[in-house]
């Protein structure tokens, strides 16, 4: 059998080509300590964030600009058209008034030609029926035309005359009933403010009288509070004198010492009535201060004696614990120095223990080669 050489398959090449290309980019993902530790560059995509957050607010601030641009614009422009609106009004207007002033109908020289008055100019007007000059064509008379206007409108004067003249009358007669109904009314109207006035001065009678009846009143009123008053000043005033001559009398203003005892509690006092105490009274306070004064002394004399006596048990217990302290010292010491021994000792016998492993057990060590087989594929 001969080896014959086939060419591959064109879509198997490319599908292994993809795998290929698939584990190299799968292997520098992972092969990336950075990436695959760190992750995606944060900081980076933050600046680029925040470049297009200014990028988009840049473009936005144009926008609006632009648009604040096009608003002046249009307002100018709005403007521009009003005064070119307002100028070809005025314009129109006076090309108007100079039509009006200057290009008349009349003032025209093709005027004569059509002028539409000028056949009623070239004919008498109509004077009558019996007029020999109107004839049938003449159409100056037609049926139904008033001859007789001049008469009619005379009549209709005569008959607006009388009609006026009679409304006249009818307003006077108007005018007079309106008087008499015044003049009527005038009578009742003072009728009625002569009774008022009549009505008016009763009572203001009866107020006067109603006045002076209170006035009298409140004069005896103001009589009788003042009599009432006088009264009320000399009873108090008696009042006062019979008080003043009552204090002046009084064991108050005397002092009198046995008035301050209580009559319920003989050992105590009415404050409002003491008076201060007597000098036998001060004089057993006085004892009773220097007994407590000498029990004093003597309790103040057997404190310093018991603090004397806490002091100096105090400086025998400072001197036993500082002999304790110094035992305590020793004894650490002590150990200090047989733990420093023990770990001498357990020291050497762990170098002899290792010197065994690496010399008898542990002969064949990993190299770096050994290592770098590791970790060459992402599979």
């Amino acid at each position: 059998m001969y080896k014959v050489d086939l060419s591959p398959d064109p879509k198997e090449v490319a599908a292994i080509e993809a795998r290929r290309n698939r584990e190299k980019e799968r292997q520098s993902r992972f092969f990336n300590v950075r990436t695959r530790v760190m992750g995606v560059d944060v900081k980076a995509l933050n600046s680029q964030v925040e470049e297009r957050k200014l990028r988009e607010a840049t473009e936005q601030s144009k926008e609006a600009a632009y648009g604040t641009y096009q608003e002046q614009y249009d307002l100018v422009a709005q403007m521009l058209e009003k005064e070119e609106a307002e100028r070809t009004r005025r314009l129109n207007k006076k090309v108007q008034e100079f039509r009006e002033q200057k290009q008349q109908l009349k003032n025209r020289q093709e005027f004569d030609l059509w002028d539409p008055g000028r056949l009623w100019m070239e004919f008498p007007a109509y004077l009558g029926p019996s007029d020999p000059p109107c004839g049938p064509a003449s159409l100056q008379c037609f049926a139904g035309e008033d001859l007789e206007r001049a008469m009619c409108l005379k009549m209709q004067q005569e008959q607006f005359r009388y009609s006026l003249e009679r409304q006249l009358q009818e307003q006077q007669q108007v005018q007079d009933d309106e008087k008499c109904a015044d003049m009527l009314d005038d009578q009742l109207r003072l009728a009625v403010d002569m009774r008022a006035a009549q009505l008016a001065k009763l009572e203001e009678s009866c107020r006067v009288a109603m006045m002076s009846a209170m006035a009298n009143a409140n004069k005896a009123q103001a009589a009788e509070l003042a009599e009432r008053q006088r009264r009320e000043r000399q009873h108090e005033q008696e009042a006062n004198l019979m008080e003043i001559q009552n204090q002046i009398t009084s064991d108050l203003l005397t002092e009198n010492p046995q008035v301050a005892q209580n009559p319920v509690a003989p050992h105590r006092v009415l404050p409002y009535c003491w008076k201060g105490m007597t000098p036998e009274q001060r004089a057993a306070i006085r004892k009773v201060q220097e007994v407590q004064r000498c029990e004093k002394e003597a309790q103040h004399q057997a404190d310093q004696a018991l603090d004397a006596k806490w002091e100096s048990q105090a400086l025998h217990l400072a001197q036993a614990a500082m002999e304790l302290e110094e035992q305590e010292r020793e004894l650490c010491a002590e150990f200090r120095r047989g733990l420093g021994s023990f770990n001498q000792q357990l020291a050497k016998e762990q170098n002899a223990q290792q010197n065994y492993l690496n010399s008898i057990i542990y002969t064949n060590q990993p190299t770096a080669q050994y290592h770098l087989q590791f970790n060459t594929s992402s599979r």
